[in-house]
């Protein structure tokens, strides 16, 4: 029920409760008939209780039950009543649940169906560069990095050290053996053609020197020989 029933109830509890009872426009309404709830966790009688607040004409009464319905509101949800912004939450509700066309004065701004439904801008995806996702945004980086540098030795031992880099991490992905023309094919497109490395020129290391293998660990096998000796 919207408020306790007993004889403690205030007079304009008495005068709303007689109202929400002798209202023609709400007649009983059946389960096949039912609308949606605007606010399903306020449940029925608090959207009735709206629907008859917005049929009185006197601005004055309408504002004393505004804050009698934002009372029982809150009543319903104690676990809400540290929460900082409470009071303007349940206003908002207030407003969703009348359809926002309600004349009453609240103590915060009335808000809109703009402002409530709001949606944020949707991110962007990620740039086309990143194409070859297994290299790592950092070689992507260094390779537009490259491709702004002048020419030159340096820049030259640049390029050598991010495709050899590219060549790790591509093993890392994939165990299985890659073929250096991969790695100039995929640096060639990563550096949108303007970086170009031939096989004939440029020999990247060794797929040995680029994985290291794990040590196996003979930690446990020793001490097994320990407890014979």
């Amino acid at each position: 029920m919207p408020m306790n029933l007993n004889e403690n109830m205030t007079r304009s509890q008495k005068e709303y409760l007689v109202r929400l009872l002798e209202n023609e426009d709400l007649p009983l309404i059946y389960n096949s008939d039912l609308e949606e709830l605007k606010i399903p966790e306020y449940g029925r009688i608090i959207h009735q209780m709206v629907k008859l607040l917005k049929m009185i004409e006197d601005k004055e009464e309408r504002n004393t039950f505004a804050r009698e319905i934002i009372r029982v509101m809150g009543r319903k949800n104690p676990h809400l009543r540290d929460v900082s912004d409470f009071q303007h939450k349940l206003w908002d509700h207030l407003f969703i649940m009348a359809g926002f066309d309600l004349d009453v004065d609240s103590p915060f701004d009335k808000p809109t169906p703009e402002k409530i439904w709001f949606k944020p801008e949707k991110l962007p995806y990620p740039e086309t560069g990143y194409k070859y996702r297994f290299y790592g945004k950092i070689i992507h980086k260094l390779i537009q990095l490259a491709v702004q540098w002048e020419e030159g030795e340096l820049k030259d031992r640049l390029i050598r050290t991010i495709a050899n880099h590219m060549k790790k991490n591509y093993l890392n992905w994939n165990r299985d053996h890659v073929d250096d023309e991969i790695i100039f094919q995929h640096l060639y497109e990563l550096s949108g053609g303007k970086i170009d490395l031939k096989k004939e020129t440029t020999e990247l290391l060794d797929k040995s020197k680029l994985i290291r293998k794990r040590k196996k660990n003979h930690h446990k096998n020793g001490k097994h020989k320990n407890r014979h000796k």
